[in-house]
């Protein structure tokens, strides 16, 4: 999918210089281009986008944190006028001047945002507009699991009846913070000893994992199959999957589970500055942001909009957990090059 929408801003550029050309409607119209998770936009949002500003939307995703990190590395962050970043990165990111600050007065729609989520952490409020925030948990067949499963050690310590049967995140912060989190320890630590114990319980339970690769959302996923009974996940996507399955429970693990929230970024090398703002005010009007946090089925920052929501879709737990179950929940740290090194390494001989 990736390399499609690559080729396909490739393709414009070139048919856009080319003298054989000249008249092309295709090279009227101004392209936004949006580094960012698959099916995290509602396709009917951006069509009535791009029909009020007579503009294309051209998406390139991204698998993982890890893999944006590296197609922003790969040519400095050139090419994307907006960037959907994970709030742990923002302060990285920044750093290596990728990001434009904001021009506050641009974004009058950032009056129905959370001031809670535009802080949380450091450099949002001047680079970034919250997207949407959740959890990460578990999600498991309750019809095939004689006991429900409420805690992590259940994941990382799993019953015989799960060999095989286990699906897991191959980044980094989620596989080795919740096996922190298992142990009773904080996601973030950094202390040697305790990601040692972290490493043998990851190597335990190798044997026991069917995939370290995300799991579909679809009617084709494996836990709707019954390929994997047990998985990570995000909440939003447990709630995408249980359309699929009504054997489908998503719990935030006893032990607390990590705490992530989103944000949509505007490239310093943008081409298209004014076209990303117009969109961040877009995707914010109250009635549009509703829509969207629907779509994707996550909590929204934007508060106007929470008041558009049905009560079905704000009781939901799996969205809005209570208060008392995000008490030990934690957002990921930035950590230190020596704690991230020795974290890659560990991932990488689980992985691979």
């Amino acid at each position: 999918m990736t390399t499609i929408k690559i080729s396909m801003i490739s393709a414009v550029l070139i048919l856009c210089s080319s003298s054989f050309f000249p008249q092309s409607a295709y090279c009227a119209e101004k392209v936004l281009s949006i580094l960012n998770w698959s099916e995290y936009l509602d396709p009917e949002l951006v069509q009535r986008f791009e029909q009020q500003y007579q503009a294309k939307v051209v998406e390139i995703y991204f698998g993982s944190d890890q893999q944006r990190s590296e197609m922003l590395l790969q040519n400095n962050a050139e090419g994307y006028d907006l960037i959907l970043s994970s709030g742990v990165d923002l302060a990285s990111y920044i750093k290596r001047g990728w990001l434009a600050e904001l021009e506050q007065e641009k974004l009058p729609t950032l009056q129905h945002i959370n001031p809670e989520w535009r802080s949380t952490f450091s450099g949002a409020e001047q680079y970034a507009v919250p997207y949407f925030w959740g959890t990460v948990g578990i999600i498991y067949r309750h019809d095939l699991l004689e006991e429900p499963i409420t805690r992590w050690q259940q994941l990382y310590h799993p019953i015989p009846e799960l060999r095989g049967k286990i699906g897991m995140f191959e980044d980094t912060r989620d596989l080795i913070g919740m096996g922190l989190k298992s142990l009773g320890y904080s996601a973030n630590s950094e202390e040697s000893t305790e990601l040692k114990e972290v490493e043998a319980v990851l190597h335990a339970q190798k044997n026991m994992v069917n995939s370290y690769i995300y799991m579909t959302l679809d009617e084709t996923s494996p836990i709707v199959s019954g390929t994997i009974l047990a998985s990570m996940v995000y909440n939003g996507d447990a709630v995408m999957v249980q359309k699929h399955s009504e054997n489908l429970t998503f719990v935030l693990p006893e032990e607390g589970g990590g705490i992530w929230v989103d944000y949509l970024t505007i490239g310093a090398n943008a081409k298209q500055p004014e076209l990303a703002y117009a969109f961040l005010n877009f995707i914010n009007q109250p009635e549009n942001a509703a829509q969207l946090a629907q779509f994707v089925c996550n909590a929204s920052p934007n508060l106007a909009a929470e008041k558009l929501l049905p009560e079905a879709f704000l009781s939901n737990e799996a969205i809005y957990p209570d208060p008392d179950s995000l008490k030990k929940s934690e957002f990921y740290k930035l950590l230190s090059a020596d704690a991230q090194r020795q974290r890659n390494r560990l991932a990488i001989s689980i992985i691979q």
